[in-house]
């Protein structure tokens, strides 16, 4: 016989190698009879059936065998036994613990279900909605760039008020459209609590140089001559040493002090919102320069949008002028300008199955006299319809592409829901 050290490990070895199976059965056991019944199992009865699966016959009564008692391994024995006793009987409160702890019939459809808290809900002309805001920090989202701190800001600053029934996931989905469409962001992640706290990640609009170049096109920076009022996406023919070539107008950077002053005049404005452009991605620029979205006229150094080969002519060209093509009136532009300094904003919207605008007409749904905003078109089966009359009928998966202040779009986006 070893000696007692020995003997205890050895019986610890046994005792858990013997054990593993029997803990596992008084597992299932606990929880599935409390999951499915409601019925805690009796833990002697369950530790019982445990040792006699461990293979010491008669249960907890083999403490009194006297095949156990009278062997040369009896302390082994007795140590392997009582660690298969304290296995079973942990397992079987465990899983009678989690079973007791699970909800019952979990399926994905109940999780997709999970609704606000009733303590956030707010009752507004009879209906319940709940007001969402940002929690913590707006993070970045891995893969993109950080966002800059005033947009972190302004993003942490927004609230929304939805309808207080709708599923945490349609919520979630529908903060996240709002934010996208809101600051033209590339991707946007968010939770929602029951508690109406979301907490937002996202990855900032791309307005690079490289955005506004054509598959194909070169953006390069020349000196020339410069029109007065040329501004940004100007069509423009190049005269570079004799060689004659079409260009697009991306830039211009002139001293500061003239007369642009680094800030557009009103009629260029408008252009450049709706370009997608931002003034703060362009390059750098020298102490005592500024980049301006339309030239003062003269010389100055211009960045041009043009194909492969004219790109390469005019890096090496010495002599560099622009004629500005005209490209006709685009009153869209300046239309765009008034509304946004209005306080009106564009959103796009799909008629969801279950909206009240379903089976009725423009006219009917009194869509600006009733919601205060203004359809501009509808895409019905892939086809556009271009400031539709008040006849008009509105079908499940319309797209509405729709014109109002914020809030009045936000409401409308329940709606169509």
């Amino acid at each position: 016989m070893a000696s007692l050290p020995v003997e205890i490990l050895y019986g610890l070895y046994l005792g858990v190698l013997t054990g593993l199976v029997p803990a596992l059965i008084a597992w299932l056991l606990g929880f599935g009879f409390k999951y499915f019944t409601g019925i805690t199992i009796p833990g002697l009865g369950v530790v019982g059936l445990g040792v006699m699966i461990a293979g010491l016959n008669g249960g907890l009564l083999a403490l009194a065998d006297p095949s156990l008692t009278g062997s040369a391994n009896q302390l082994r024995l007795t140590v392997a036994l009582l660690v298969v006793l304290m296995g079973t009987l942990y397992a079987h409160g465990q899983g009678d613990k989690m079973g007791a702890s699970l909800p019952r019939r979990m399926t994905l459809r109940e999780l997709t279900k999970r609704t606000l808290s009733a303590d956030v809900v707010e009752l507004v002309g009879g209906r319940g909605q709940a007001r969402i805001t940002v929690v913590g920090d707006v993070g970045d989202l891995e893969g993109y760039p950080p966002l800059p701190a005033a947009l972190r800001e302004a993003i942490r600053a927004e609230t929304w008020t939805f309808p207080a029934d709708l599923p945490l996931v349609e919520l979630e989905s529908r903060v996240a459209a709002a934010l996208r469409t809101e600051y033209d962001l590339v991707e946007v992640s968010v939770t929602l609590d029951e508690r109406a706290r979301a907490t937002v990640s996202a990855a900032p609009p791309t307005s690079g140089l490289s955005k506004h170049l054509k598959p194909g096109e070169r953006a390069v920076s020349v000196d020339a001559l410069v029109p007065t009022g040329t501004a940004r996406g100007d069509e423009v023919t190049v005269l570079a040493d004799g060689e004659r070539f079409d260009a697009r107008f991306l830039g211009v950077l002139e001293e500061a002090g003239s007369d642009a002053g680094g800030v557009a005049p009103a009629g260029s404005s408008p252009a450049a919102e709706t370009d997608g452009g931002d003034e703060t991605a362009d390059p750098p620029t020298a102490a005592g320069e500024s980049t301006v979205p339309t030239a003062t006229g003269g010389p100055a150094r211009v960045t041009l949008a043009a194909g492969r080969q004219p790109a390469t002519d005019l890096l090496a060209a010495d002599d560099v002028r622009l004629v500005v093509e005209s490209r006709g009136s685009r009153r869209e532009f300046e239309l765009v300008g008034l509304l946004r300094r209005t306080g009106k904003r564009f959103r796009r919207f799909t008629v969801g199955v279950g909206s009240e605008l379903v089976a009725t007409t423009i006219g009917e749904a009194g869509v600006r006299e009733v919601h205060g905003v203004i359809v501009l078109a509808i895409r019905h089966d892939g086809s556009w319809s271009i400031a539709p009359r008040g006849s008009h009928a509105i079908a499940s998966g319309d797209d509405l592409l729709v014109v109002g202040s914020k809030a009045d779009l936000d409401a409308f986006g329940e709606v169509t829901a």
